[in-house]
């Protein structure tokens, strides 16, 4: 009997659509790697236990896709099953082997935990960059790839531009993407420990966090007394701002003025000069 292996993958990768139970082989254990492409860095204990003690029960019922390398096996689909076999102590495993290249693997790996929703928004977030930067395409091309919106990859990918301790606090859920997108926002990154602490203890939601930053921006602008500007600038920076969803500081001198754009990352600024050559 045919068995899936993960539903929605087919879609994407027609090389994996059905396994006939014939190509189904047992391996050995100790000859298969983890995913080299792996996106997901975390494996919970408990989880890894609740898998094991229902191997030892009912045995591994999905294969693992694996792909031959010069040293045995690497894993395709199927790391946290790997990981609790070995827990279980099993010697062999039920494995389909497949030939893949590095960019289809690396593709069903991060799609696989995308549609199981195993990965933290940092994982993810990680896992997009790193696809766009090994295939060299751009956020709208990984976006037509994985059946993402441009935008979602986009909004994850600019986590990535937050302080180191603010995306160890997303990674270990302390704080929710929605909160690290609001502290993109926030001008003096001194204050981000304080925030972050203020985030936990009086549970702040992600709109009450967005307030909080608005203010704290505010007290920063008066700090540095800038002169009021005039009408017809705000209203052309808010026009710029809408358009290219992003800051936008329109600045006159007494000859010249000048225009700044903010960008977050590399495919940030690809994304405001695609909008502008339009």
């Amino acid at each position: 009997m045919a068995k899936r292996l993960g539903k929605g993958l087919d879609a994407f990768f027609p090389e994996i659509k059905e396994t006939n139970d014939e190509q189904i082989q047992e391996i050995n254990i100790d000859e298969c790697r983890p995913n080299p492409y792996q996106p997901r860095q975390t494996f919970p204990a408990d989880s890894i236990e609740e898998l094991k003690e229902s191997i030892l029960e009912y045995g591994i019922i999905q294969p693992l896709i694996v792909r031959k390398s010069i040293k045995g096996y690497e894993i395709v689909v199927g790391e946290r099953r790997f990981r609790a076999a070995k827990e279980a102590e099993l010697t062999t495993i039920p494995a389909v082997i497949k030939d893949l290249t590095d960019e289809r693997m690396m593709e069903l790996a991060l799609l696989e935990n995308l549609q199981r929703e195993d990965l933290t928004p940092i994982e993810e977030a990680q896992a997009y960059k790193n696809l766009m930067n090994e295939l060299n395409i751009t956020q709208e091309e990984l976006s037509k790839r994985l059946g993402k919106s441009r935008s979602h990859i986009a909004n994850m990918v600019r986590l990535l531009a937050l302080p180191k301790q603010a995306i160890a606090y997303i990674n270990n859920g302390e704080l929710s993407m929605g909160h690290g997108r609001a502290l993109l926002g926030l001008k003096d990154q001194n204050l981000l420990p304080s925030i972050v602490k203020k985030i936990n203890k009086e549970k702040l939601n992600v709109r009450q966090v967005e307030q909080l930053i608005h203010k704290l921006n505010k007290k920063q602008v008066k700090k540095k007394e800038k002169p009021k500007k005039d009408v017809f600038i705000q209203e052309r920076e808010t026009v710029l701002r809408e358009r290219l969803g992003t800051g936008v500081h329109i600045r006159r001198g007494k000859r010249k003025g000048k225009i700044e754009i903010e960008f977050y990352t590399d495919d940030d600024l690809e994304r405001i000069i695609q909008l502008l050559e339009k």
